[in-house]
């Protein structure tokens, strides 16, 4: 049965179909607000937590499918029937899961740093950090900071898991993502996002110049079932490229959509 999930929505009306945004791994839509607001003037903008993420209802299995399911049963209750959709890193695997099972709702797809493909990369070191925060039962992000720094060096990393921090009991900080669940269903999350017909409308591959996630082998198989396939380059960004160069992101999107 799908999840309905929480959706941060900028509403109106416009001639120009909504734009659907789908966030990464230990994400939110909190993450997309800027972009929401940049976006808005021109078009309803509709950010999604995926589940087991955010505001999100917290429920078994963590498969392409079911999340795909998820966002399409949402999107019914809020009225919307085609969209251009926009998903970043495992937000891209479950966009890319939804268009190829439904092209006729996707009116473009837009795929951030992530290809179509299964990958053995871990986050053995981000679990940890975020355990090491439930065993010292921290009351102050400080606290929390320091927790995750004997797992992760990045600050930048740290202080993006450190969004998914919440009051607790007892005042102390826990995390708003069910960790457990998302641990356990890891496998599938690291698999390809799976789907059944290729996408044949317009699609945008955006990745980061720095970025490992999308190499050769992946931008071949992205072309196999995505024949109207357009590669762009973020050359001075990483794996987060919309938060890192965003005004470039949102031009190469903005053209993309015409």
């Amino acid at each position: 049965m799908a999840t309905i999930l929480y959706a941060l929505d900028s509403g109106g009306e416009f001639h120009s179909p909504p734009m659907v945004i789908l966030h990464g791994l230990f994400g939110s839509a909190d993450n997309w607000r800027s972009p929401i607001k940049a976006w808005r003037e021109s078009r309803r903008v509709i950010a999604l937590d995926l589940r087991n993420h955010g505001r999100s209802p917290h429920v078994d299995g963590m498969a392409y499918d079911q999340m795909a399911e998820d966002v399409l049963e949402t999107l019914y209750t809020l009225g919307v029937e085609r969209f251009v959709l926009l998903g970043h890193s495992m937000g891209g695997k479950v966009a890319m899961n939804l268009a190829r099972r439904w092209a006729e709702r996707v009116e473009r797809l837009i795929v951030a740093d992530i290809a179509p493909v299964a990958y053995a990369h871990g986050h053995e070191e981000i679990f940890a950090a975020m355990h090491a925060v439930e065993r010292a039962r921290a009351q102050s992000r400080r606290e929390a900071d320091a927790a995750m720094a004997q797992y992760v060096s990045d600050a930048v990393t740290r202080q993006f898991l450190a969004t998914n921090l919440v009051r607790g009991e007892q005042q102390t900080l826990v995390w708003r993502v069910d960790l457990a669940r998302i641990e356990v269903d890891y496998p599938a999350i690291i698999a390809a996002p799976g789907g059944s017909d290729d996408y044949p409308g317009a699609t945008l591959l955006l990745r980061g110049g720095r970025s490992n996630y999308v190499d050769a082998q992946g931008i071949e198989a992205a072309r196999k079932i995505f024949p109207s396939l357009r590669l762009e380059t973020i050359e001075d960004a990483g794996h987060w490229l919309h938060a890192e160069r965003f005004d470039e992101f949102k031009a190469k999107v903005d053209a993309f959509l015409g």
